[in-house]
């Protein structure tokens, strides 16, 4: 890899090398992601309505990271707040700044957004990927619960 990578939106001609990094994130969290759902999800970058956006990282012609990321109302906050998603490299491609990289044009998309803060969250597990966020950004220190429905 030469370091020479590019950071931008997801177009629909990605599909095809963003499905692989898509079931190559959803592996890692031991999670099944029907394919409705992923349809329903690629379909959602491209719908001017919703509020999920999608970029990749990409190198002569090959995809090597993606990353999702939305915007949601907060009650603290007039802006609307920036969540990433998700962010996935593929494994050849980890320590060369890629997803460094993809967090920081979430920071881009999120201040023109006039958003006035981006977060996420990672299982306590994902050590490697803490290393770099705690680089990138400031630990919450709140604890996510969930019930399912």
């Amino acid at each position: 890899m030469s370091g020479t990578f590019l950071v931008r939106s997801a177009v629909r001609a990605d599909f095809p090398q963003w499905a692989p990094l898509w079931e190559g994130y959803n592996r890692f969290y031991e999670r099944v992601v029907p394919a409705e759902v992923t349809e329903m999800t690629w379909s959602r970058f491209f719908d001017a309505y919703e509020p999920v956006h999608a970029m990749v990282a990409e190198e002569n012609g090959r995809l090597l990271g993606l990353v999702h990321y939305l915007f949601h109302r907060n009650t603290a906050m007039i802006g609307p707040t920036c969540y990433l998603q998700d962010l996935f490299t593929h494994a050849d491609a980890r320590g060369k700044g890629i997803g460094r990289a993809l967090i920081e044009a979430v920071y881009e998309r999120a201040k023109a957004a006039g958003s006035p803060r981006v977060y996420w969250m990672t299982h306590e597990t994902n050590r490697t990927a803490m290393k770099l966020y705690d680089k990138v950004a400031e630990r919450s220190g709140f604890v996510q619960y969930r019930k399912p429905m």
